[in-house]
């Protein structure tokens, strides 16, 4: 569906709005709505790093790239590119941690000094609720979602262990399956079958956004 730009930019500042609510402090975090031509954001290297050539994939990814530029020279770091890894997360620029998100139509970006924050994980899904199969992947008997929307329950729990996974994996290496996240909306937190532990926070509209982050100083890599 195509919006007029107006309507495109409501939705952002809205969502930026919401987001910017829950977002605790030391971390940025900034949204955008995916535009043709969104490609052309990507630096060369990042463009290089990016297997795919589907054009919709490539433009998600310059999207949320010139998010995460923008936030990077907020903190002083200008024309960094971040690149793909191996592993299929975006390379973070040294003493920084980050993360990068997108539904078909927005794109969303958090990024934090490691001073503040030891990794972040954030993942955008539509205000709708989850497929009933679907649900029945992600939930596991632990699982509490009970203080949170019962419509889009099933929703903010997949967006929440997504964001965990990726706030996990960069400092336990572990590939992680939704049976391995136990979330807990009522507490706003979640550990890993690892004893990795994650706080979450969420908003639900216009989208359902995420933003899983780890406490503590992590060392940046030298």
């Amino acid at each position: 569906m195509t919006r007029p730009p107006d309507a495109d930019a409501s939705l952002s500042a809205h969502l930026l709005a919401a987001m910017a609510a829950m977002t605790p402090a030391g971390v940025r975090i900034g949204c955008r709505t995916i535009r043709e031509g969104d490609e052309n954001h990507l630096l060369p290297q990042e463009a290089r790093s990016i297997p795919s050539r589907l054009p919709l994939m490539r433009r998600a990814s310059g999207a949320a790239r010139w998010i995460a530029h923008e936030l990077l020279a907020d903190m002083g770091l200008n024309d960094v590119a971040i690149l793909r890894g191996s592993s299929g997360a975006p390379v973070w620029p040294h003493g920084v941690t980050g993360s990068l998100a997108h539904d078909d139509e927005i794109a969303v970006a958090a990024v934090a000094p490691l001073s503040h924050v030891a990794s972040l994980g954030i993942d955008i899904e539509p205000a709708l609720p989850l497929p009933d199969d679907i649900f029945a992947l992600v939930a596991v008997p632990a699982d509490r979602i009970d203080a949170t929307d019962s419509c889009l329950a099933g929703r903010i729990l997949f967006a929440a262990k997504e964001a965990v996974y990726k706030a996990a994996y960069p400092l336990d290496r572990e590939v992680l399956g939704y049976e391995d996240i136990t979330v807990d909306l009522d507490a706003s937190d979640a550990v890993t079958k690892t004893g990795r532990r994650a706080r979450l926070v969420y908003c639900v509209a216009p989208c359902v956004v995420v933003l899983a982050f780890v406490d503590g100083v992590r060392s940046a890599p030298l």
